[in-house]
């Protein structure tokens, strides 16, 4: 199944609030930033390089697999309905990464809700996506 890469990414005023409040993550080599079944712990922001996305079935076979560039958010669906991630992300050598933890983000939103808004741009993107895969499949 291919999905759009493009609906990963945010609007350049989101990515510069979420920035303000992240840590950097190091990708000196290829970096697993969460597997598929892990528990949401925040949400990570891609701002330079590549991402790979991969989601396997029970039988271990790929059944996603999108790379994402620059200005993608990375476990938006896991973070906000409170469900381990769907998705693996593995940042490649070089990429520029931070994350913004649960806390941090909550409180973001919490603090300024227009930020949901444009959250939920993205969440709306990444589910017209899959549906478009699914319809050609």
């Amino acid at each position: 199944m291919k999905l759009d890469s493009s609906a990963f990414v945010a609007a350049p005023e989101l990515l510069q609030v979420l920035e303000g409040h992240s840590t950097a993550i190091s990708c000196g080599g290829d970096r697993v930033l969460f597997s598929q079944g892990d528990a949401p712990t925040g949400v990570y922001i891609l701002s330079r390089g590549a991402t790979t996305l991969t989601m396997t079935s029970p039988a271990r076979e790929e059944v996603v697999v999108v790379e994402v560039g620059s200005g993608s958010l990375l476990g938006l669906p896991g973070l906000i309905g409170n469900v381990p991630y769907t998705l693996t992300a593995v940042a490649h050598t070089g990429a520029v990464v931070r994350f913004v933890s649960r806390d941090e983000f909550t409180s973001l939103m919490q603090a300024d809700p227009r930020l949901a808004l444009k959250i939920l741009a993205v969440l709306a993107a990444e589910v017209s996506s899959a549906r478009r895969a699914i319809l050609e499949c």
